[in-house]
């Protein structure tokens, strides 16, 4: 089957269906029109094993975890395994949940975390190489920028600004996951070259990405 490419990974980010029903009878069935007051309230009670309070609150936060996951990973069904698995360690330590400052920031720490334990159980993957290659410009930017905002939102269009040479190889390397001599062979370059322009490509990555995260004046 045909990989889609990191632009594309990125477009398809929240395909994900909702998976769980709203808190019932609790009058916030809208996440939209939940108060302040009410997501307090929504999350004291999953801290103390409320089973349809934990399900609205899923269903409040699953495509901002999923979506974090399927832009940085070519397999849709490896975003929706990875998802389950983050609320799954959400519940068992729901009692942590009243240190978090912002809920969707603390799940997407752990979404990180699985992300990253992810790629070292199945480092001889094709989809790896992208993966990492999105952690590793995660690290430029998470430290200086909230995580509501997603970096990897602007990769498209920072993808676009690389030349065409510099695309191609980025794709071919960590999209198609070749060995750096098979990307020398389709561009005609030696490995030396290739690995140096992608080195470039991925400079010009993350100031790119950087450039687009700071707010503006």
């Amino acid at each position: 089957m045909k990989r889609p490419s990191p632009a594309r990974a990125i477009e398809v980010g929240h395909s994900m269906p909702h998976a769980t029903a709203a808190y019932a009878g609790s009058g916030h069935s809208d996440s939209a029109e939940l108060t302040a007051d009410g997501h307090q309230a929504l999350v004291q009670s999953s801290q103390r094993g409320d089973k349809k309070a934990f399900a609205a609150l899923v269903e409040l936060y699953q495509q901002t975890v999923y979506g974090f996951l399927r832009a940085r990973l070519l397999d849709p069904a490896d975003a929706e395994d990875l998802t389950q698995e983050v609320f799954l360690r959400l519940y068992l330590g729901r009692e942590k949940l009243s240190r978090a400052r912002a809920v969707g920031s603390w799940l997407v720490g752990i979404a990180r975390n699985v992300l990253r334990e992810h790629v070292k159980k199945q480092h001889r993957r094709r989809e790896v190489a992208w993966t990492e290659l999105c952690l590793e410009l995660d690290d430029l930017v998470s430290p200086h920028h909230h995580h509501e905002h997603d970096a990897l939102h602007h990769l498209p269009s920072c993808m676009e600004s690389l030349g065409p040479s510099a695309r191609q190889a980025i794709d071919l390397r960590y999209s198609g996951s070749l060995k750096w001599a098979q990307v020398g062979e389709r561009l005609k370059r030696s490995e030396g070259a290739v690995k140096l322009l992608v080195h470039r490509a991925r400079q010009a990555l993350k100031h790119c990405l950087d450039r687009k995260m700071k707010p503006t004046p």
